[in-house]
């Protein structure tokens, strides 16, 4: 009896925690079937719509809304100012930061008054600083030199925010790959710069994925300096779904509609690269 007694517990035990994770992953989930929802809906059924909104069920679906948002001049010009824009971002992003993180995991800083951890750890602040409290003075700057709104001024600023991402996370990988390799390729008369870009880059090809698709997905939803810098030329898609909203009130059909639009490169970006993230990820891990 007893024999029986346990496996059947573990099996309660294990169809338990099965049922949780599908609670969780049902509240997770249920922002993304809303606007998926609200989208089909048409704007008098926003609000009108009983029960969960499940389409053919609650109400009959309509691609209107699609349809208006992808005749709209303004969305086809904020979608290309983001991919432009972060695209330019994390490549300017990963051609500095790939040479600091290599420089970190390979050379010793000793003489300096800052020593290599103290530089990386330099890195990783810049993450915790508040970007809004350099907002102004990036306003005065990029004022001064006639670049508001212009997509240049948001692939610096972008580019600031997100260089971190690269050295925190490659630089592990870079130490954790065999230095042997290097040191053959210096012994057959390759340079530093060549040993870093023909052996040491393509090896951390995961990590420098990883990093590139997090980077990516930051620089894309970046809102704070796109509504600050930008006007209109240069406005991205976080401002143009801000942008629902008029005199009648938050148009919740469209928001919905521009988010789902929004959320295509990202998740497309990650089903391609989802075998280096994790991989990635873990030989980045960061240690003292």
């Amino acid at each position: 009896m007893s024999d029986t007694a346990a496996p059947r517990r573990r099996s309660m035990s294990d169809a338990l925690w099965s049922l949780l994770a599908i609670v969780i992953a049902m509240i997770f989930f249920f922002p993304l079937y809303w606007a998926i929802s609200t989208g089909l809906r048409r704007p008098a059924e926003t609000f009108t719509v009983s029960g969960v909104g499940f389409p053919f069920i609650d109400f009959m679906p309509t691609l209107d809304n699609w349809i208006s948002q992808a005749s709209v001049p303004e969305a086809h010009q904020a979608f290309l100012n983001s991919l432009i824009i972060s695209s330019s971002a994390v490549v300017l992003a990963l051609a500095l930061g790939l040479p600091a993180a290599y420089a970190l995991a390979r050379f010793r800083f000793q003489r300096m008054l800052l020593t290599n951890k103290d530089l990386t750890v330099w890195f990783l602040s810049q993450r915790v600083l508040p970007p809004v409290a350099t907002a102004v003075p990036f306003f005065i700057v990029f004022s001064s030199l006639d670049l508001l709104d212009s997509r240049l001024s948001l692939i610096l600023v972008n580019a600031t925010f997100i260089l971190p991402f690269v050295v925190v996370i490659v630089r592990q990988t870079f130490q954790d790959l065999p230095i042997d390799l290097e040191e053959a390729a210096l012994v057959d008369g390759a340079s530093h710069f060549g040993a870093f870009l023909r052996v040491a880059v393509p090896l951390a090809t995961p990590a420098i994925a990883a990093a590139a698709l997090i980077m990516f997905a930051s620089a894309w939803n970046e809102y704070l300096f796109a509504v600050i810098l930008t006007v209109d030329k240069a406005a991205t898609m976080p401002v143009h779904i801000a942008g629902g909203v008029d005199t009648r009130g938050v148009q919740f059909w469209f928001v919905a509609v521009r988010a789902l639009i929004a959320m295509i490169p990202p998740v497309l970006l990650a089903l391609i690269a989802q075998r280096y993230i994790v991989r990635g990820l873990t030989l980045g891990a960061v240690k003292g």
